[in-house]
C-alpha cells in the first residue's frame, strides 16, 4: 500500500485493488478507460492507485453487473455510490433489487411448472406468456426505474430535510394545510414514496387513505414502507383514468404531480369527478424562483444543462395555478411555505441535481469527479438556495 503525498488515505496500487476485489487488472484497467470507476490518485508514472470508497463503488457495479445491468445503466446508476453518506441507501436499494429479482423468478418457476403441468395433461402451454414473462430486457428495465425512481426521490427528500431553515418540514406542513377530519375519504395521486404519511402516521385520526402511483414499483415500496395499518389501501392508478366511483372522496392529494401529467385537463376533470360536493383538492407546486441558484450552479459549469425540459411552473405553476384550477374549481386559496436553503455538503447538492429530471447525466456521467470538485468550491461556506413553493387548496 501506498499513501497519497498530500493525505493520509491508504491507497491501494491497481494490483493490490483487483486482488481485494477478486477480479483482474485488466477488468480495473476498462472500468477506468470507460469512465465506469476512475482512480482517486495518478502519481507522475501514471500508476493508479485506489481507495476504500473506491471499493464501495466498484462493489455495487459488480453487483449490478452480476444482475444483467448494461455499463451504460451501470455508470448512471453507481455515480455518486461512493459519497460515505449514501452507502447505507445503497445497502437499501441493492436489496430492493435483489427483492425484485427473487419476486420475478418467482413468477418465472411458476410459469415453468404450470407448463409442466399442461404438458402432462396434452393441454396448450402458453409460449407468448412465458416469453414475456422471461424477457430480461423488459425486467432490467423495469428495475432500473424503480432504482432510479427512489434514488432521486430520496435525494431529493433528503436535501430538504438537512438544509431547510423552516424547522417544520415540507410533509408536515403539507399535512396540516390538508386539515383531515375524522371520517374522511381521502385520495393521494402519485404517493411516491409515502413520505406524507410516514412522517404524520402519530397525527391520523380515523380516516380511509387510498395512495395510488401510476409505478407498480412504488406502490410496493410504500406498502412496505408504511407496513399494515387500518388506515391505508394501495393501487397501481394513471391519474388520468381514476378508478373510483363519482363523489367519492372528500380530501385528493397531488403533491408536486400535476405538472408532470399529460392531459392537466382530463385529469382535473377526474379529480373533481371524484370529490364530493363541498370536498377539496390539495395541490402543491413550485413559483419560478424555485431553487434558481441550482439551475445557476450547473450552467456555470456547463452551459448545456439543464435541469429539467420543461419549466415545471410554466405547466402548473404558482403564478399559472389558480388560473387553470377556477376551469373546475371555485375557493381557490394558495398557502405559501417559507423556507430557504443553506447548503454545505457537495456531496447532498450533488446528488439532488443528479436526481432531477433534465439532461444532466448526458454532460456528468463522464465528468462526475470533476463536477463534484466545482460543487465543493462553491458549497465549502455554504450555498444559499432560494425555496418558492406550496399549495393551492381548491374547494368543489
Amino acid at each position: 500500500m501506498e499513501k497519497s503525498p498530500f493525505l493520509t488515505t491508504k491507497y491501494y496500487s491497481s494490483g493490490e485493488f483487483a486482488k481485494k476485489a477478486h477480479i483482474t487488472k485488466k477488468t480495473i484497467r476498462y472500468y477506468d478507460e470507460h469512465n465506469i470507476l476512475k482512480p482517486s490518485f495518478v502519481n507522475d508514472n501514471g500508476n493508479r492507485y485506489y481507495t476504500d470508497d473506491d471499493f464501495v463503488r466498484l462493489q455495487q457495479v459488480l453487483f449490478l453487473k452480476y444482475l444483467g445491468f448494461s455499463l451504460d445503466d451501470i455508470k448512471q446508476m453507481t455515480m455518486r455510490s461512493g459519497d460515505e453518506q449514501y452507502l447505507e441507501e445503497s445497502f437499501k436499494m441493492q436489496l430492493g433489487l435483489i427483492e425484485e429479482r427473487i419476486e420475478q423468478m418467482e413468477l418465472v418457476k411458476m410459469s415453468i411448472q404450470n407448463a409442466m403441468q399442461a404438458v402432462e395433461n396434452s393441454e396448450e402451454v402458453s409460449w407468448s406468456d412465458m416469453l414475456e414473462l422471461v424477457n430480461t430486457n423488459t425486467l432490467e428495465q423495469k428495475i432500473k426505474k424503480q432504482y432510479m425512481n427512489s434514488s432521486n426521490i430520496s435525494a431529493r427528500i433528503m436535501l430538504h430535510n438537512e438544509y431547510s431553515h423552516n424547522t417544520q418540514g415540507w410533509f408536515e406542513w403539507v399535512y396540516e394545510q390538508c386539515e383531515i377530519k375524522k371520517g374522511e375519504k381521502i385520495l393521494e395521486l402519485g404517493c411516491g414514496s409515502g413520505a406524507l404519511w410516514s412522517r404524520n402516521i402519530c397525527r391520523l385520526p380515523q380516516v380511509k387513505i387510498m395512495l395510488t402511483d401510476i409505478s407498480s414499483g412504488m406502490i410496493k415500496d410504500v406498502s412496505k414502507n408504511l407496513g399494515v395499518d387500518k388506515h391505508f389501501k394501495y393501487q397501481v392508478m394513471d391519474a388520468h383514468y381514476i378508478n373510483a366511483d363519482d363523489e367519492t372522496y372528500d380530501v385528493v392529494i397531488a403533491n408536486h404531480l400535476l405538472f408532470y401529467l399529460e392531459d392537466l385537463d382530463k385529469v382535473l376533470k377526474e379529480i373533481k369527478r371524484v370529490i364530493k360536493p363541498g370536498g377539496r383538492l390539495i395541490c402543491s407546486t413550485y413559483g419560478k424562483e424555485h431553487m434558481r441558484e441550482i439551475n445557476e450552479l450547473v450552467t456555470d459549469f456547463d452551459n448545456r444543462i439543464v435541469l429539467s425540459a420543461d419549466n415545471l411552473y410554466n405547466i402548473f405553476g404558482k403564478e399559472n395555478g389558480e388560473k387553470i384550477l377556477r376551469k373546475k374549481f371555485t375557493q381557490i386559496e394558495w398557502r405559501q411555505y417559507e423556507d430557504y436553503l443553506t447548503v454545505d455538503s457537495a456531496d447532498a447538492l450533488v446528488s439532488y441535481i443528479l436526481s432531477c429530471h433534465g439532461n444532466q447525466n448526458m454532460y456528468i456521467v463522464d465528468r462526475y469527479k470533476d463536477f463534484r470538485t466545482f460543487v465543493k468550491k462553491r458549497t465549502d461556506k455554504g450555498f444559499h438556495i432560494t425555496k418558492d413553493a406550496g399549495l393551492f387548496i381548491a374547494k368543489k
